[in-house]
């Protein structure tokens, strides 16, 4: 097998932007808002709220607007009643207009000619600019848009991360940013201070109350050491929605990314894009690092200071190396951690709905590898993977099958065994082969299903793939667009 060293890639370019999302600075400016009803009073509050001047030009206002200028969220709110006219737009810094027809443009049009980003509440083809969905725990604002798109989808985005951010996030932000200064005198820039904002984001997002200032000094000056770290993090299947939490912290925490080819591209995405991304991956039968280069470069990273993340496909645990890097960590002193993934075996089993263990049809499941170290079919106790009423899983195993076959079928096996060879499961490349398991490998070299590729082998595979007992399971192939 040809060797080749880890190579460092390049983060893709951004896709194309809608609209490009930005935080504006109203502290002190003057916003001019022309027109009175439901939409006015909530966008003159949201100005307002953001410690703006806000001058709203309405010949009859409501009374809701007119309490809300006698008491403004922040800065101030001043009701002229009259139209608004053009020159009052000269040296606004936004304009709002919650007017319809002729007016609307007219207004929006006298905007453009002062220079002043300008909306138009419910016409984006007049507005230069959109607010958006909002979720406030200031200093911390999120905005979520959608191009004017789907309004209802932003809302319902809103109230997902509204339900995951406690209230008290607030103060966290605003007590960081009262040490912002001093941690930034006391701390050089670099993995030191990283790691310190790192935990103090671990705690803010775990915190259900407000935080004691004595408690943030204590997290931000105890125990400081220039030492690096790593996690070995599973990845799963492919689908990105699969990843847990933690291996999500884990990716937008990162300073390098040891990863693997069998990562799909998707869950890359999701990384902190200024982490260096490094290709340390094997492919069967092709090109790959040596398992004693990545543990040197994993250990040489951390010591460097680094936090590093070596991803891998489906769950580090199983048939991932993870007994060898974990070793190179222990002997070298680094702290090490493992944040657990959906294996191959889960994920093509829920994408497939094929029940694992089902009492009528599976007395147990079991996840074999298909290969040895030296690359041929392993020595394996073949009674033991030939009971029909075990769903066997077979890891890397499309080019070594055939060779194990005969031994299966020696060992008791009945070649009219369903099977089911999978590839890519969860993610959109995901292609899978149904037959009999005497007609795998003729499958499997007719179609080519891309690698890596599962196996699974048992009656309970019938079952559920042909959805009554007594259905023969036929050869075929589905792949999803």
């Amino acid at each position: 097998m040809h060797q080749v060293p880890p190579r460092e890639t390049r983060v893709p370019r951004m896709h194309p932007l809608a609209v490009l999302p930005i935080f504006v600075d109203l502290a002190g400016k003057r916003v001019v808002l022309a027109g009175a009803g439901d939409a006015a009073v909530w966008k003159e509050e949201l100005a307002a709220a953001a410690g703006a001047h806000v001058e709203v030009f309405a010949p009859d206002p409501c009374a809701e607007l007119d309490a809300l200028s006698q008491a403004p969220p922040a800065g101030s709110i001043a009701v002229v009643r009259r139209r608004w006219r053009a020159d009052d737009l000269a040296g606004a810094a936004l304009a709002v207009g919650a007017l319809a027809g002729e007016e609307a443009a007219a207004f929006a049009a006298a905007a453009r000619r002062h220079g002043v980003p300008v909306n138009i509440v419910d016409t984006p083809e007049l507005s230069t600019f959109s607010f958006g969905s909002i979720v406030n725990r200031s200093p911390v604002v999120i905005g979520i848009g959608t191009d004017g798109a789907a309004p209802v989808l932003a809302q319902a985005i809103r109230a997902k991360i509204e339900a995951l951010l406690h209230p008290a996030l607030g103060v966290w932000a605003a007590v960081a940013l009262r040490l912002r200064a001093t941690i930034a005198a006391r701390l050089p820039m670099g993995p030191t201070r990283r790691d310190l904002w790192r935990r103090f984001a671990d705690k803010a997002l775990a915190a259900r109350a407000a935080p004691a200032e004595q408690d943030l000094r204590d997290l931000a000056f105890s125990g400081h050491r220039n030492c690096g770290s790593v996690a070995l993090v599973g990845a799963g299947p492919g689908d990105p929605e699969l990843l847990t939490l933690k291996a999500l912290r884990a990716l937008q925490s990162a300073d390098v990314i040891l990863y693997d080819r069998l990562v799909s591209p998707e869950v890359l995405e999701l990384a902190r894009r200024e982490a260096r991304r490094m290709l340390v991956g094997k492919a069967g039968g092709g090109a790959s690092c040596r398992q004693d280069d990545i543990n040197r470069l994993m250990v040489r990273l951390a010591r460097e200071g680094k936090r590093v993340v070596r991803l891998k496909g489906g769950d580090p645990m199983v048939f991932g190396r993870a007994a060898e890097e974990l070793a190179a960590c222990r002997a070298a002193g680094i702290a090490v951690e493992v944040v657990p993934g959906i294996t191959a075996a889960l994920g093509a089993a829920a994408e497939l709905q094929i029940p694992l263990t089902d009492r009528r049809h599976t007395r147990r499941v079991q996840f074999v590898t298909g290969h040895s170290e030296a690359g041929g079919a392993p020595a394996h106790d073949w009674p033991s993977l030939a009971d029909p009423w075990t769903i066997t899983a077979f890891y890397m195993s499309a080019r070594s099958f055939a060779d194990m076959l005969p031994k299966l079928i020696a060992a008791g096996l009945d070649p009219a065994t369903p099977a089911l060879a999978v590839s890519a499961a969860t993610t959109p490349r995901s292609a899978h082969a149904c037959c009999a398991v005497r007609d795998l490998p003729a499958v499997l070299a007719s179609l080519a299903l891309p690698q890596p590729c599962l196996i699974l082998i048992g009656n309970g595979v019938a079952e559920a793939r042909a959805g009554t007992a007594g259905e023969s399971l036929r050869a075929t192939a589905v792949a999803h667009s």
